[in-house]
């Protein structure tokens, strides 16, 4: 398994900023009921008596980690605006505190920027006070057998990746998400899941980590799997709070956090069709697929191609940003289907698979333009249908770079690691992944592309960049050359980062040269390289 390589099902995600770091009460007790300042405790039993962990309520908005604070839990803003300015001090950070399962419970979707179905979330606390710390999140595998494995390396993954930052876990947190299936209930659900709670429990316990609490939510209700008291934690389940009516959800609109639905919704708004309307499309991209071979042979072929493709792609930026839509997220999608026709799509879907046209493609990253082109890359990957679902990688990894540089980091994971589970090998899409999770700031990226486009215009013609004649054979592009340098010279967290955190052996989309499907494709991605 590997964190930075997340498949549908088995994903997996590391959220290694700490956005909102957490601090519970002094004496606030642990899994074994023992004050938080005493030695490791035994997971056999717990108390909520006390305070749990705090959050903030303001939180980093930027990529590169916070510092977490030391302030006591419970402790608001002491300092306006306006006291800050005459005493030159930051204003305090508020401190929220969780008191209890049920409040850990409420407050997931907001440590995670959205709820995440079907997953196993894991959350570290450091200090004595127990700050909310890295996250990791992957799919709940079908396959029981599988769990122990799963357990031991999620638990490994979390802890090591703190002593990586010289940061290990004082405490871990665990949540188990699933919603039952047809004729099922949650409590069912949580009996199911209960082995799998168990061995997360003793994975943690035998790196000399305790696991805190451990939660199953299910169908609006949460149990608790540390806590035997059936007056506190019933055996029907406890209802979960009602949303935007606790603490947290005040704390979190106060810093602007927001959570953006479930993970499945997220994923539906980057499925690509199905039924009739795919079907046309999938004709659209045999034309347009065909009426590019003889193009793409002729003298400058390729540089036709990528002009006449950045062209549309400019023209569809603009049809969007004068029309945009509103209500559900459905609905907006809905919208945004309508303004571009098949052939269109097919156009810019091809066009899209060679590199440097997608890097160029990249520059519509920020300002007024970042929100059309977000929702042209995702109308796009949308239109990927039947055999053309391997197109959709750059549109996605292209969704998942402008929410990346839009500050939007929940979403760029979901985008990009719906790119890596079509193609784990796809270079841009595993590097952008990677400085996300590490906590990187984008600006050298969005930097190295500002100047791309500066040289593309004083270039002769005044469209096309000096790599144009950029080979397929080539490791990275310029795109991907600035992903690797930003992980280089980034601001990353203090403590080494030597070790792969992601996939293997990636060297880009047409340079792979593995035998069986992974050949034949890396034919298919060689020929979109040269268009």
């Amino acid at each position: 398994m590997n964190p930075h390589n997340e498949p549908r099902k088995h994903s997996t995600d590391i959220n290694s900023a700490e956005t909102p770091s957490a601090s519970p009460a002094a004496n606030s007790p642990d899994a074994s009921g023992r004050p938080a300042d005493s030695s490791p405790p035994s997971p056999s039993s717990r108390a909520f008596d006390s305070p749990a962990p705090a959050i903030p309520a303001q939180s980093t908005t930027s990529s590169s980690s916070s510092t977490p604070s030391s302030q006591p839990a419970g402790h608001s803003h002491s300092a306006s605006a306006a006291d800050a300015a005459r005493t030159g001090t930051e204003p305090a950070e508020a401190q929220v505190t969780l008191r209890g399962p049920a409040e850990l419970a409420d407050a997931l979707p907001y440590l995670m920027g959205f709820f995440p179905d079907d997953s196993i979330v894991m959350v570290a606390l450091h200090g004595e006070r127990g700050r909310f710390g890295g996250r990791v999140r992957l799919g709940i595998p079908t396959d029981a057998t599988q769990w122990p494995d799963t357990a031991d390396q999620l638990a490994d993954c979390l802890i090591s990746a703190g002593q990586e930052r010289a940061a290990r876990p004082a405490a871990i947190i665990v949540y188990l998400c699933q919603e039952p299936a047809a004729g099922a209930s949650g409590k069912d659900v949580k009996d199911r899941l209960r082995p799998l709670a168990q061995r997360l429990r003793t994975a943690c316990g035998a790196l000399d980590v305790p696991v805190l609490e451990a939660l199953c939510l299910s169908n609006g209700r949460f149990w608790s799997y540390c806590c035997p008291d059936f007056r506190c934690c019933p055996a029907e389940g406890t209802p979960m709070v009602m949303p935007g009516t606790s603490v947290m959800a005040a704390a979190a609109a106060y810093a602007g956090m927001q959570v953006r639905g479930s993970l499945k919704e997220m994923e539906a708004r980057l499925t690509p069709r199905k039924g009739p309307r795919a079907a046309d499309q999938e004709k659209a991209l045999d034309k347009a697929a065909g009426a590019l071979v003889p193009r793409m042979l002729r003298a400058d072929g390729a540089v036709a191609v990528r002009r006449d493709t950045l062209d549309l792609a400019a023209a569809m930026i603009h049809r969007f940003r004068q029309d945009t839509p509103s209500g559900s997220n459905r609905a907006r999608d809905a919208c945004d289907d309508a303004l571009i026709t098949d052939a269109e799509a097919a156009d810019l879907i091809l066009g899209l698979q060679d590199r440097v046209t997608r890097d160029r493609a990249a520059e519509w990253m920020d300002g007024p333009v970042a929100a059309p082109a977000l929702r042209l890359w995702r109308a796009l990957t949308r239109r990927c249908a039947g055999g053309y679902i391997e197109h959709a990688v750059a549109p996605l990894t292209l969704a998942g770079w402008v929410c990346w540089s839009t500050e939007d980091g929940p979403s760029a994971r979901v985008a990009l690691s719906c790119a890596l589970s079509i193609d784990p090998d796809y270079l841009f899409a595993q590097l952008l992944h990677r400085a996300i999770n590490e906590g990187l700031d984008p600006e050298p990226l969005r930097r190295c592309l500002r100047e791309q486009h500066r040289d593309a215009v004083a270039a002769p013609g005044g469209a096309e960049p000096a790599a144009e004649s950029a080979s397929p054979a080539e490791p990275a592009s310029a795109a991907e050359e600035a992903s690797q340098h930003a992980r280089r010279s980034g601001p990353a967290r203090s403590g080494p980062a030597g070790r792969p955190r992601g996939p293997r052996g990636g060297t880009g989309p047409g340079t792979r040269t593995t035998d069986g499907r992974g050949r034949r494709r890396a034919r298919r991605d060689d020929d979109r390289s040269r268009r």
